[in-house]
């Protein structure tokens, strides 16, 4: 049957009902990338995809169609460990968000699928989620091809010097020499000859990746908003 597509791993990245009784389900598959999927019959009482077909939950999908919404026809789960904690819970949500707004149609990407995967299994029982989370960015922005070097300044093609301070332009890295597209200065040296060395620890460097990784993350979602940040808003005032 033309546009079968058999026994793909996928995980659920967003749903919402469809029609009276049916589910659209938004899942990042292997070999596909983002699809959207139509359950039929999957919100009815009886269903039992309504509880199959959900975030974080790895899965293996068949379905069929050639246009761009496709009729989901199997659902197999597969075991994984669970997020239990809020704040893994959030971002495990965070990093669906980004990848739902963002993501292309129907472009695989297998390298940032691997990564969702051991960002997964890592939320399940990390108790500091910062580092999780700006490994997920930095694949998430290198499958899009907005990778970059924290120890090189892209406009003198010069390593980056611990006593120099330096700006950051998403679309061209870390740079020397402020530029048009700067949305950060002032960035130590230091700091980020640290975070090329792999420390995502101390605090001075988990604040800049946090502060460039935003940046970045803001301009790949061009003003799409992710209500997850507002989760985690409030779960630092509770």
């Amino acid at each position: 049957m033309k546009g079968l597509e058999q026994q793909e791993p996928a995980y659920v990245i967003h749903r919402r009902p469809w029609r009276e009784t049916s589910l659209m389900v938004d899942v990042f598959t292997l070999n596909h990338g983002r699809l959207s999927l139509i359950a039929r019959g999957a919100n009815s009482a009886r269903s039992p995809l309504k509880a199959q077909l959900q975030p974080f939950q790895p899965l293996v999908l068949s379905w069929v169609g050639r246009g761009e919404l496709k009729t989901l026809t199997e659902v197999d789960p597969r075991s994984a460990p669970a997020l239990h904690r809020t704040v893994s819970i959030y971002s495990g949500l965070y990093l669906n968000e980004l990848l739902q707004r963002v993501l292309p149609v129907a472009d695989p990407y297998p390298t940032l699928f691997a990564a969702y995967i051991e960002a997964m299994a890592t939320l399940s029982e990390a108790d500091d989620i910062e580092p999780v989370l700006r490994r997920f960015e930095r694949a998430f922005a290198e499958a899009l091809g907005y990778d970059f070097a924290w120890d090189r300044a892209t406009d003198t093609g010069q390593a980056v010097e611990a006593g120099q301070s330096y700006c950051y332009d998403p679309e061209q890295g870390i740079m020397a020499v402020p530029g048009q597209g700067v949305r950060l200065q002032h960035l130590p040296g230091d700091v980020l000859l640290a975070l090329a060395a792999g420390d995502l620890q101390s605090p001075a460097c988990r604040r800049m990746a946090k502060r460039v990784m935003r940046v970045l993350t803001d301009y790949l979602l061009q003003g799409r908003p992710l209500n997850s940040r507002s989760l985690f808003t409030h779960l630092r005032g509770e």
